[in-house]
């Protein structure tokens, strides 16, 4: 599993006009990857990892600060940009695989207290963002 957590201002995503998942003060936004072997133990490491991360502002984690946090899945975040200029799939678990283990890890901050909206898996998606800092963690369990 991977994730890319940004420190936001705000941030939504926007599915075919209507905005479906939103934060509208400093939080954070986690870009989500799941690849073919991750299960139940890379959930708890990652979702552990977003609510206990001190990167917000004065060294304070989402749990900490009650930061809201928008999880957005990202299958691209498992590219292989090894030969051409195409990248390849391959790495990233499908859909039936991975949108179930995405929710796992929904489920997973939600229990540890924390505010968590969603774009929608599987949707074309605009994501708006204002980075702040910026800060941006590379998670990979």
């Amino acid at each position: 599993m991977r994730a890319v957590v940004q420190r936001v201002t705000r941030a939504s995503v926007t599915v075919g006009g209507v905005v479906v998942g939103a934060i509208d003060r400093p939080g954070l936004l986690v870009l989500v990857g799941v690849t073919h072997d991750d299960g139940a133990p890379q959930v708890e490491l990652v979702a552990r990892k977003i609510a206990d991360l001190r990167i917000l502002r004065d060294e304070r984690s989402a749990l900490d600060a009650g930061a809201p946090v928008l999880v957005v899945s990202q299958f691209t975040l498992y590219a292989d940009t090894g030969k051409g200029r195409r990248p390849t799939w391959n790495k990233a678990a499908p859909g039936p695989v991975a949108e179930p283990i995405v929710e796992s890890l929904v489920a997973a901050l939600r229990i540890r207290g924390l505010d968590v909206t969603t774009g929608a898996f599987g949707a074309d998606m605009a994501v708006e963002l204002v980075n702040d800092g910026p800060v941006t963690i590379l998670l990979e369990a």
